[in-house]
């Protein structure tokens, strides 16, 4: 991925070309050992508040997130005309709306495969036979450690009930971040910008109120386009999922082609998942052994294409961010929050990426997220 600091002239003069630049200006971080340790447990402080407080951390830092994702289409609506609650209010409606209108389309498709499942095992075992070993050394270890788990909990309360209770509770804490998200989106969109206002208002002179705010533009600017960017290239990998999906005789290209969708969000991971839905679901229903492991195979091409020739070329004059250390972020916000931590993973570090080349003490530690130009 890549940042391009070309949009933002005052910025790109600021940016370290050479080593010796690194060098040069990594004068201005702080010396005093004090400080750095102090910033240290600062930062350790805030990623452990992240930790034990993600039910209200995770649905602000994702609003923050959509605000910068729904911000192009904000100013549209403002230069049509539309007051800037109004326009907010029709966008989350919108958008949520139809997330909740292709959730109710693939709710019935994903029922019916839910219902295949029973009846197709055997089919799958048959297909799978030389997996038979581990998987029966995998299924007497997890009945070892049921068998452990029901001695320690002791007989309060059947399974079905503990079951029941954990999708409640689930589906409850869903529904209220959910909610807690929209409000926050919401306000961010109405009123966001009086953040920046304030700032501005409480800067002592000109050139610390511009950098503030040539700052905040070029993050929004850039983050909004790599969010796009990746929002239209899922689509694109969702609807060429679908389509293939239909062709090979799988069915419900609509439960496929947003299948593809949501996994492109998340880096390695979410394609892996997907190989192995397709390979299972082609050997579910398919008769023909290598027509079975056709929807995997195109599923791969697919993510191949677009993530090693349309989305770099798209996006490779604008964003570029170290692997390994996107590697290494995804890791560690998939441990902290999940799913959810896993895509915010890249916005997050590109964030990061383009305030410390933005702040002058901070231009080194931008440099090192930068990736091969």
């Amino acid at each position: 991925m890549t940042i391009d600091d070309k949009t933002d002239p005052a910025i790109k003069t600021t940016e370290p070309k050479t080593a010796a630049d690194v060098q040069g200006r990594s004068l201005d971080l702080p010396s005093n050992p004090v400080v750095v340790l102090l910033a240290i447990l600062v930062v350790l402080a805030v990623l452990c508040l992240a930790y034990v407080a993600a039910e209200i951390v995770l649905p602000i830092v994702l609003a923050l997130v959509l605000k910068l994702l729904f911000q192009p289409a904000m100013r549209l609506l403002e230069k049509l005309g539309f007051p800037r609650s109004l326009a907010a209010l029709a966008l989350i409606l919108l958008v949520f709306g139809a997330i909740v209108a292709i959730g109710a389309a693939i709710s019935g498709p994903a029922t019916e495969w839910a219902a295949k499942l029973p009846d197709g095992i055997p089919r799958l075992q048959q297909r799978l036979k030389f997996l038979n070993e581990p998987v029966d050394t995998l299924q007497t270890f997890l009945h070892k450690v049921d068998g452990f788990m029901q001695q320690g909990s002791g007989a309060n309360g059947g399974s079905g009930s503990t079951i029941a209770a954990t999708l409640f509770a689930g589906t409850t804490h869903f529904a209220a971040s959910f909610f807690e998200t929209i409000v926050i989106l919401f306000f961010l969109l109405v009123s966001g910008s009086t953040f920046l206002k304030r700032m501005v208002e409480i800067l002592p002179n000109f050139k610390e109120k511009r950098q503030v705010v040539e700052l905040s533009q070029d993050v929004e600017r850039n983050i909004s386009a790599y969010l796009v960017t990746i929002t239209v290239m899922n689509a694109a990998v969702g609807l060429a999922t679908g389509i293939s999906m239909w062709l090979t005789g799988l069915g419900d290209p609509v439960l496929w082609g947003v299948t593809a969708f949501l996994l492109n969000f998340v880096p390695i991971m979410g394609p892996l998942l997907g190989i192995c839905i397709f390979l299972l679901a082609g050997l579910l229903v398919i008769d023909t052994l290598w027509l079975a492991l056709l929807p995997a195979a195109l599923y791969l091409a697919i993510h191949i294409a677009e993530g090693e020739i349309v989305t770099p070329v798209l996006l490779a004059r604008r964003f570029t961010l170290n692997p390994v250390l996107v590697i290494i972020a995804l890791i560690f916000w998939f441990w902290m929050w999940g799913v959810p931590g896993a895509i915010l993973a890249v916005p997050m570090l590109a964030i990061t990426k383009i305030v410390c080349d933005g702040i002058r003490p901070l231009a080194a530690i931008g440099h090192f997220l930068s990736g091969d130009e």
